[in-house]
């Protein structure tokens, strides 16, 4: 056991926390511990102090570490009871989807504490919650606040290829890549201090990824308050919410300015713009096909059915793209951000965390953990002579050093 002597009101919450997430009942836990259901209510409400055998029983049970339960700090907001009840009453609460909702739990927990360890909290940088009025169009509306948000952000209409890393740094947005049931997108949380926690499903290729984590970000722009799971197709119309979600997803990555100066250079240059130019302009932008397809249609720049032509040509998108030589964007499937994993190196290296610590939060063996370290406080350049060199960094080095 650590020699930590965890509050006992910290420490009943956050076994409370666990059990439910494991869909475990009181009654089961306290049999699993040897004790009675008044007892363990007892250490859930924090009146009884919590022995070191129990503490380790209870871990083993709800599939937690130790660590987990009796670390220092304040406990991070549950995120998990409205999560769990969205996906209830979406008749989606199958095992895989519940251990989901369980595992981005357990991130935000992490992330807090290893910002806790660094001094190093996230700025959070939100706009203000946007009403849907209901005698305005949610597309239209996304379209302004997409726009806005790229001009308060500083980003312009350029296409932006590293989008989790920015939406990190220059809004606050907490994303983890989940392994999710292949039809939901993504899910969404906002969690007081900890600002908006996002998963977004691995599985799907990185295109997907990165419209799927903006149209989490619509959604807590409009329903900040309000967690939810996200399909890739809904049925019946679809509300207005969502409708907004897609939409600024859309508007965000493909800015109107931007996709209209190009499509005209295009026109302007060759008097038209055929298929390998779309493919070229869908490349520009990151995005997929269809995407920039039926953006282009919104935009009134080509005729609508466009997109449902080329689905029922057959049209191959990745054999045209090869003919186009068009190169691949760098697409990292990392599950933790790569801020997340620069504080557990730095944690790592500065002797603040165990190597067993390392791999817990890391979720990974122990060597696999080191290699993340070794990525993440390496450094790789070329010198004046061609050759390839690599140095280490540290992460407590001064930037200021030597300057007067």
């Amino acid at each position: 056991m650590p020699a930590q002597d965890p509050n006992p009101d910290l420490l009943g919450s956050r076994l409370a926390s666990a059990r439910k997430a494991r869909d475990i009942t009181q009654q089961a836990a306290a049999e699993a511990l040897g004790c009675s259901r008044p007892t363990l209510i007892a250490i859930e409400k924090g009146t009884r102090r919590a022995k070191a055998e129990e503490i380790v029983t209870l871990a083993r049970l709800y599939g937690r570490s130790v660590h987990e339960l009796v670390r220092p700090g304040e406990p991070t907001a549950d995120l998990q009871p409205h999560l769990r009840a969205v996906a209830q009453r979406m008749e989606a609460d199958d095992g895989q989807l519940i251990e989901a909702i369980a595992s981005l739990q357990r991130f935000a927990e992490d992330y807090a504490e290893l910002e806790r360890i660094a001094k190093m909290p996230l700025k959070l940088n939100y706009p203000p919650e946007v009403a849907l009025p209901a005698r305005i169009d949610p597309a239209v509306l996304a379209e302004d606040v997409a726009a806005g948000e790229r001009q308060r952000l500083g980003l312009g209409d350029r296409p932006i290829i590293n989008l989790r890393d920015v939406l990190e740094s220059e809004v606050g947005l907490r994303i983890i890549y989940e392994d999710l049931p292949s039809p939901i997108a993504g899910m969404f949380a906002y969690a007081g201090e900890l600002g908006g926690v996002i998963a977004v499903n691995r599985k799907h290729p990185p295109k997907k990824r990165r419209a799927s984590m903006l149209h989490e970000y619509g959604h807590l722009i409009v329903e900040r308050y309000k967690p939810g799971i996200d399909y890739l197709s809904y049925r019946g119309r679809k509300p207005a919410g969502e409708r907004f979600a897609e939409a600024f997803a859309m508007a965000f990555l493909m800015p109107a300015t931007s996709v209209r100066r190009r499509f005209n250079e295009v026109v302007s240059t060759s008097n038209d713009f055929t298929i390998a130019d779309l493919c070229r302009l869908a490349h520009f932008f990151f995005v997929s096909l269809e995407a920039m397809t039926l953006r282009l249609e919104s935009l009134r720049l080509i005729p609508r059915g466009t997109r449902e032509h080329l689905k029922e040509s057959n049209f191959k998108v990745g054999r045209a793209a090869e003919m186009l030589e068009l190169s691949q964007h760098p697409a990292s499937a990392e599950r933790f951000p790569r801020r997340y994993r620069f504080l557990a190196a730095s944690a790592y290296d500065r002797g603040e965390l165990s190597e067993g610590q390392l791999a817990r939060l890391l979720r990974c063996d122990r060597v696999s953990a080191r290699e993340i370290v070794a990525d993440c406080l390496t450094t790789t350049f070329v010198s004046d002579d061609g050759q390839v060199q690599h140095t280490q960094i540290d992460p407590a080095s001064s930037m200021l050093s030597g300057q007067s």
